[in-house]
């Protein structure tokens, strides 16, 4: 049996953290079979963060690695109608959304506005976290922003990468519910991910905000949800 551990839940998405959600939707998506297991303590973890799963004897961590591992060893064909092009696109998109994490994490943890905001609702939804834990989070989030670089970034400059990130997603998406055809593939789990973290969050960040204007993105987050609720 495969079991996931991820981050716990926020405004009613199954992991506050993309990757996570990330992982859970292609899991459902693809129809396997999981346990669903939400944790904090990393030391477990193969390295050392989440998500990651264990199956049988596997351990495997890092989202791509993940999926990449259960597209192997159960035989998915959720990518294998996609072109050439469309495997390096996203490729490119996956490496994208990365960018976007940063600004992401940076709206929750860094920005003052934003901050309180989170704190509040990951406090009443997880009753046993205690808020110095979360405040020595955010103290270790201000390093790791410091040194990926955003971290040196002014606050506008912040969200314009952001922003610029899930442009570039809403423009590919079009017309379309998913990014290559009448079905979703791997990517699009990864894109709902990232999107529905923003979406559905009561947070009105410079992100939320942009999200709302593009209905590609909100189409798209929409039919990834319909799609889990109804592998259920």
């Amino acid at each position: 049996m495969i079991t996931l551990f991820s981050y716990p839940e926020l405004y009613g998405l199954e992991d506050n953290n993309p990757y996570g959600l990330k992982v859970f939707a292609f899991l459902k998506l693809c129809g396997l079979p999981f346990e669903h297991r939400h944790i904090l303590d990393t030391k477990s973890a193969p390295r050392g963060q989440l998500p990651y799963v264990t199956d049988g004897q596997e351990s495997i961590g890092d989202s791509d690695a993940i999926i990449a591992y259960l597209k192997r060893q159960y035989g998915l064909a959720i990518d294998d109608a996609l072109t050439r092009i469309q495997h390096d696109l996203s490729f490119l998109i996956g490496r994208a959304l990365d960018d976007l994490y940063w600004v992401m994490s940076y709206s929750r943890w860094s920005d003052p506005r934003f901050w309180p905001v989170f704190k509040d609702a990951f406090l009443a939804a997880h009753p046993g976290i205690t808020p110095d834990s979360l405040d020595a989070a955010r103290q270790y989030n201000f390093e790791r922003y410091r040194y990926q670089g955003i971290g040196r970034f002014e606050t506008g400059e912040v969200y314009a990468r952001g922003i610029a990130d899930l442009q570039v997603i809403s423009n590919l998406l079009g017309d379309s519910e998913f990014l290559f055809g009448a079905q979703p593939a791997g990517i699009d789990a990864s894109v709902y991910g990232f999107v529905a973290n923003i979406f559905f969050y009561d947070i009105d960040t410079p992100l939320k905000q942009f999200v709302l204007t593009q209905p590609e993105l909100v189409r798209h987050c929409r039919a990834i949800r319909a799609a889990i609720a109804r592998s259920a």
